[in-house]
């Protein structure tokens, strides 16, 4: 269930994945690895600011060890 109503200038975790074109699992990755924080909700349900999502949408993003590096072929 989602919320009824958020403030201006928040968004669920479903909101801030649709507005960074990235799976709600990947803003739950980001959380985990320090590179998002929510500002509210519960631990069920977080609700994210605007500014940060966009933030940590344009952020570089660390590497785990072991994962495979893209490599542009064009």
């Amino acid at each position: 269930m989602e919320y009824a109503s958020l403030p201006p200038g928040k968004l669920t975790t479903t909101q801030a994945a649709m507005a960074c074109g990235v799976d709600p699992s990947t803003i739950r990755d980001w959380v985990r690895r320090g590179i998002l924080t929510r500002c509210g909700g519960s631990p069920r349900r977080p609700i994210y600011r605007v500014q940060d999502v966009i933030a940590a949408k344009t952020a570089p993003k660390p590497s785990r060890p072991g994962q495979r590096s893209r490599v542009n072929t064009a």
